[in-house]
């Protein structure tokens, strides 16, 4: 039986196949009118083609078809010419009611919040990281195929990224390794039944992978020439400042490999204590101690320790917002259709795994 509903690409727009799926451009640009006017004069003419001797006349139902195969190809070619239509947000519903049918799914999010733009902005670069990371450990596979392919799309920007500006390259290392990781156990184990596609597309992917590991490993950091004020000539009390402002631990350890002076308090016992108070609870102290050599404890192993047993506070500078009153997820600059009466009080800032959960079912 054929399927009778309503289209989900919405009767009456233009829609163009892309890179990162299906958009929607707006139907009244001048320059692609001007082009639809011309290709519309050519279907009411007589096409000849062949030698003089032999010369065929197509009907007008030919002409007709023809110029509607240019049109298409002419629609296809001239993407400069064309306004997409990208939302910023996406309505996230999880059943069927009278206006809305279906559900949306974390494919179709991934696809319509635009992450390929995200990863521009340094305050969200991390966010976007860290989420590709959680859905290559468990979420891969429930990504349409269009969603999958979007995720190695964003995912080779961030290496090109990573490897033209040296941004945080652990970060991304990290990523590849557990992408890695679950793309050879779904190739050796169930790969045919779980991934969209031919397995021969998922060799490749993994190959890519690989090499791109490789890239990042023999990454060489620029060193930059500055005959101006470095970070060295900055009083003690300054840099002790900047470590201070440090959530991760491996930030500061990295700090502290530049200069002895930054060594020498990035192994401050103070600081490390701050760092694991900041992060975990004091029960999950008493659990894991670990005195040093002189009877104290040492806070720089005890974070690391922690840090094996429970999750630590996350910390981005930029992140998606869900709005409790309109169910929609969107990016807080960007802003949203809102109809409260105060919309920042509906506001609620959305993690990585908080997004991931937003679409389990």
């Amino acid at each position: 039986m054929p399927f009778l509903g309503q289209d989900w690409r919405s009767p009456g727009w233009r829609w163009v196949k892309t890179e990162d799926g299906w958009k929607r451009c707006e139907p009244f640009s001048p320059a692609l009118e001007d082009g639809n006017n011309q290709l519309n004069d050519i279907s009411h003419t007589v096409i000849l083609t062949g030698n003089d001797e032999d010369e065929e006349i197509y009907s007008t139902e030919d002409c007709e078809f023809a110029a509607k195969k240019r049109k298409k190809d002419h629609f296809r070619n001239n993407m400069d010419s064309q306004c997409f239509y990208r939302e910023k947000w996406i309505y996230v519903h999880k059943e069927s009611t009278r206006e809305r049918h279906g559900y949306c799914t974390l494919g179709e999010a991934f696809n319509r919040l635009d992450f390929s733009s995200a990863i521009q902005d340094i305050r969200r670069f991390n966010y976007v990281v860290k989420l590709l990371q959680l859905i290559a450990k468990s979420q891969l596979t429930s990504l349409s195929g269009a969603a999958q392919k979007n995720y190695f799309n964003i995912l080779d920007k961030i290496v090109r990224k990573v490897m033209e500006d040296q941004y945080n390259p652990r970060l991304i290392k990290d990523l590849l390794q557990d992408l890695s990781s679950t793309l050879c156990i779904l190739i050796r184990g169930v790969g045919k039944s779980v991934l969209v596609g031919n397995i021969n597309i998922w060799i490749c992917r993994l190959e890519t992978i690989l090499l791109w590991q490789q890239q990042l490993k023999n990454l060489q950091m620029n060193k930059q020439v500055n005959n101006g004020l470095t970070l060295s000539d900055l009083p003690l009390h300054m840099l002790n400042n900047i470590l201070y402002r440090f959530s991760d631990g491996w930030d500061i350890i990295t700090l502290g490999q530049v200069t002895p002076t930054l060594y020498m308090l990035s192994e401050d016992r103070q600081l490390w204590k701050k760092l694991c108070q900041y992060h975990f609870a004091e029960k999950q102290f008493c659990r894991h101690l670990i005195p040093s050599e002189k009877g104290h404890i040492d806070w720089k192993l005890m974070y690391f320790a922690l840090q094996k047993y429970y999750p630590i506070k996350e910390q981005y500078g930029d992140t998606l917002h869900f709005c409790r009153h309109c169910s929609i997820l969107f990016w807080k600059d960007t802003g949203h259709p809102c109809t409260a009466s105060d919309p920042n009080t509906c506001l609620m800032p959305v993690s990585p795994q908080h997004f991931i959960d937003l679409f389990k079912f």
